[in-house]
């Protein structure tokens, strides 16, 4: 290789290495070297609904649920209905076999016509009596008999009115036990007691039913188009749940429609599960499309506290006590001087005002007066509001401490009852690009979030 070639090789070399150095200085330059413009994580002042809720897990269950049992034991014959059927009230559900039933009410039939028949032989009885006796009577008073004949008279005729009424007694007797006996042979139909569904069958035919000790359950009707939600509430969240309450649920096979509904009561006696102490709260919903099933679960949520066309900002815009800036010496108020503490104390003072006013420019005092008591007045008016603070971007895109009363507040979103209006943009974070000052080179990442709050020099 030629003397010429070596040397033309080593110049390209060198200003190759030139120029990665070059731009390794260029590149630490841009991104550690200097100080860096803070950048904003922000979002717009938005209007729309905000709702605060207690969530809570249940099940749909029918409102009204009848049990249709057996009153008499025999073998279930026939089975006219299925599960899922409608019917309405008194139709004909089941038969149980009535030959005993029906043998009961003849041999009561029966003995009641012997009866009947007994009472019109001592009717004949009675009246002949009754005549003896007024016989009797006649010729005693004229002394053509005697007493003895007198007194035996008058007691047959005694005798045979004690005789009718006991058989009418006994008519009534088995009157009644022929009327039970008939009742018990129509249990042997089994009719709907109400209009319903029916949602279990627990007999089937051929069974033998045993109805001496309990009865045994044949199927369940439920009234399907008005449901119940069984809502546990736990102990915590019961105290702000309230009969009347709004309230909504979805469930797992529509997670996307609401139903809408108000509680109806909440049970006092609780269920202990686990030592957690749960309360049921019972809500009523309609179903007139049968879209709701027995044993669904439900997620429920009652609402404690709603508003419509709201202004709304993300919860992370908020500042409880954010940091007062250090005034330079000569903007017209002096230097800032009292201790972290002290400041935070001032500003929960004037209801969060005078977090927001530090960083305004010098000369700007009938406008913040101004500000002040429109701010006062609005404390008035909503004193339950909770006083925040809020970074808003001004048209410098430069962030401007102000002010607010906050509403109804979820995590995620805060209702804002004063002081921002839609449109406005809000500071929700900052994004920070640190640098290390030791000699080993920059150590910090780019895109690291700072806490909320003002920026450096800024409050």
């Amino acid at each position: 290789m030629s003397k010429t070639k070596v040397l033309k090789n080593r110049w390209v070399m060198i200003a190759v290495a030139a120029v990665a150095v070059v731009a390794a200085w260029l590149a630490w330059q841009a991104i550690w070297g200097g100080e860096k413009a803070p950048v904003y994580q922000t979002a717009e002042v938005t209007k729309g609904d905000i709702e605060v809720s207690i969530s809570a897990a249940g099940k749909v269950a029918p409102k009204e649920t009848v049990t249709v049992g057996a009153q008499v034991s025999g073998q279930l014959t026939e089975l006219l209905v299925d599960a899922g059927d409608l019917v309405e009230q008194g139709q004909l559900l089941a038969r149980i076999d009535a030959t005993i039933a029906e043998t009961n009410v003849e041999g009561s039939r029966a003995q009641l016509k012997e009866l009947q028949a007994s009472r019109k032989q001592q009717v004949a009885t009675l009246e002949l009596a009754k005549a003896d006796a007024e016989r009797a009577k006649m010729l005693f008073e004229n002394d053509a008999i005697a007493r003895a004949d007198y007194e035996a008279a008058q007691s047959n005729h005694t005798v045979a009115v004690g005789k009718l009424d006991a058989i009418d007694a006994q008519i009534d007797r088995q009157s009644s036990t022929l009327r039970a006996q008939q009742a018990t042979l129509e249990f042997t139909n089994i009719y709907a007691p109400v209009a319903g569904t029916v949602v279990s069958l627990d007999a089937v035919e051929g069974q033998t039913l045993n109805a001496n000790q309990t009865a045994p359950t044949i199927l369940s009707l439920a009234d399907l188009t008005v449901m119940t939600v069984e809502t546990d509430v736990s102990e915590a969240d019961v105290l702000r749940v309230k009969p009347g309450q709004d309230a909504w649920f979805s469930t797992l096979g529509d997670s996307t429609r609401r139903w809408e509904t108000t509680v109806r009561q909440i049970l006092p006696t609780p269920e202990v599960l686990n030592d957690v102490v749960l309360y049921k709260a019972m809500l009523d919903i309609d179903n007139p499309d049968n879209l709701l099933k027995p044993e669904m679960t439900a997620q429920v949520f009652f609402v404690t506290g709603s508003a419509k066309d709201a202004v709304l900002v993300p919860v992370t815009a908020l500042q409880a006590n954010p940091e007062r800036r250090q005034r330079p010496q000569g903007e017209g108020r002096g230097q800032q001087t009292a201790s972290a503490e002290g400041r935070a104390r001032e500003g929960r003072a004037q209801g969060g005002f005078m977090q927001a006013e530090a960083s305004e420019p010098a000369g700007a005092g009938p406008q913040e007066d101004s500000r002040r008591k429109a701010f006062t007045e609005a404390r008035k008016a909503h004193p339950d509001a909770e006083v925040a603070t809020v970074l808003v971007i001004g048209p410098d895109g430069t962030p401007r401490p102000r002010p607010v009363l906050i509403g109804l507040k979820t995590r995620t979103q805060a209702e804002v009852i004063y002081g921002l209006e839609a449109g406005q943009t809000v500071v929700t974070g900052e994004v920070s690009l640190s640098r290390s000052s030791t000699a080993s080179g920059p150590s910090g990442q780019q895109g690291q979030r700072r806490p909320m709050g003002p920026p450096p020099g800024r409050m």
